[in-house]
């Protein structure tokens, strides 16, 4: 078992959560105390233990199931009993598909039907997890041996059982059988809510079952490695889904405060200031006249002013809401902060984000309202920083520093990047933020190069976890 918890933490250290020696000898001191019959109370008990962060349960999660999975034959498509299997009394139905003791012969269409309606009307656990068994041995045509991903082996499954369907009778019969009983629209939500969350439960079943049979079929470091996903601050904002694009939403709030925290104590226990003689000759007089301990001004260093200047045009636009957004959430840390977004023509948009406590009304608004468009609505940095210097380049001066937010892919136009190099002179940084990886820089109609000559950094920015480094290093 003390394998098992190894291979486990090890799993989770390359899936990008941090655990520590400490961490990894309380879960194994844990494990000691804790039945491994009970499942539940185990993955609680290690979470507890292992992981820091609520955005990370989801890895969590998916390298348990993994790791303690229960073992049994499955792969030749033996069904066997599951533990809370003797803890319920299946209904005469259930008994009349087993041909006897430790068999059970095919159940027809009909009857898997019956069953899975059961199980899902009764919320009963073994019955889910009979239905589950039955159906992927059915309907997955998983093979040992063959590289398919588990997502292949679900849809296979549920598209063959047709939950959704399903569910939209189940719910009307429900409806229907109490149409007598008068039932205000809340008390028909909680039916309907109440019928979703127990197919909710089967489509889980479902997809346990697929996930045990994969790993005695292929061991679990090779599945774990299969379907790891990124953690939320590893996801690459330019690439992501609509879900992880939500989960990222969600993470800003908590990112920002954790930055605000971190920046604020940088400040605070910052380089100290320049020699106080004064205070230090005073001070010596306890000693003799002897300076043994200096005095030192408390340094005040000014906040830096921001100007960011972002490409919006295309899966460019999501990275630079996610930089707005945070570089507004953290405005405290600087003395000023102002936003210019552009496609072939720039506008300015801090008052969107200045008067809007909800990001995504931000974004919204900007996306509605800024000018970004000047002939065809494809990317022309040279026009576009052309225009911001002839519009806003007094305004810079040695307390900006300017970000500039974009790929550097101009569609072949010119790059003006004499722009670039009059905006160096003027403040105190210009730094540039790439989304793209490394490697396809100046390739295609990328000019980074162009820019970056001009430029006190170019960085790599394609995750929160980089643009985190990134703000942390800005103050």
């Amino acid at each position: 078992m003390l394998d098992v918890i190894a291979a486990f933490i090890a799993e989770l250290r390359r899936a990008g959560i941090p655990i520590s020696m400490t961490e990894h000898l309380d879960a194994a001191q844990a494990m000691a105390v804790v039945s491994l019959e009970e499942r539940e109370t185990l993955r609680e008990t290690l979470a507890a233990t292992l992981i820091k962060s609520h955005d990370h349960r989801g890895a969590f999660d998916l390298a348990f199931d993994i790791y303690f999975s229960p073992r049994h034959g499955i792969l030749t498509g033996e069904i066997s009993d599951t533990s809370e299997h003797a803890e319920h009394q299946l209904d005469d139905e259930l008994h009349e598909m087993e041909g006897g003791v430790g068999q059970r012969r095919e159940m027809s269409a009909d009857e898997l039907t019956r069953l899975m309606e059961e199980a899902i009307r009764r919320s009963d656990a073994s019955l889910r997890n009979q239905v589950a068994q039955e159906s992927v041995t059915r309907f997955a045509g998983m093979t040992p041996g063959r590289p398919v991903g588990g997502t292949y082996y679900l849809y296979r499954v549920l598209r063959n059982l047709d939950l959704e369907g399903l569910e939209q009778r189940m719910g009307d019969e429900a409806l229907a059988a109490r149409r007598g009983a008068n039932l205000g629209a809340i008390e028909q939500r909680l039916i309907l809510d109440e019928l979703a969350r127990s197919v909710r439960g089967l489509k889980l079943a479902i997809e346990a079952e697929i996930r045990r049979r994969l790993v005695e079929d292929r061991g679990a470091e090779a599945l774990a490695t299969s379907v790891r996903k990124p953690l939320p601050e590893d996801i690459d904002i330019m690439h992501a889904t609509r879900e992880e694009i939500q989960t990222l939403e969600r993470s800003l709030l908590p990112l920002s405060r954790k930055l605000a925290a971190r920046l604020m104590r940088k400040r605070r226990h910052g380089r100290r200031g320049a020699l106080d003689v004064r205070a230090t000759m005073r001070h010596s007089l306890s000693t003799g006249g002897v300076p043994i301990d200096p005095k030192y001004k408390n340094p005040r260093p000014s906040k830096p002013e921001i100007f960011i200047i972002a490409d919006v045009s295309g899966s460019v636009a999501s990275f630079a809401r996610f930089t707005l957004h945070l570089v507004y959430a953290l405005a405290s840390s600087f003395s000023k902060v102002r936003s210019f977004v552009f496609v072939d023509a720039i506008d300015e948009v801090t008052k969107h984000f200045e008067t809007s406590l909800d990001p995504a009304e931000a974004a919204e608004r900007v996306n509605a309202q800024a000018k970004v468009v000047w002939v065809d609505g494809h990317s022309d940095y040279g026009h576009a920083l052309s225009d911001f210097h002839a519009r806003f380049g007094e305004e810079v001066n040695s307390r900006t520093t300017v970000m500039i937010l974009g790929d550097a892919r101009n569609n072949y136009h010119q790059s003006s990047a004499w722009v670039v190099a009059d905006l160096q002179k003027r403040a105190r940084h210009v730094l540039w933020l790439n989304p793209e990886p490394r490697s396809y820089w100046n390739s295609g109609d990328s000019i980074i190069g162009e820019y970056g000559a001009h430029c006190d950094s170019i960085t790599e920015v394609r995750t929160l976890r980089q643009l985190e480094a990134f703000i942390s290093e800005l103050v």
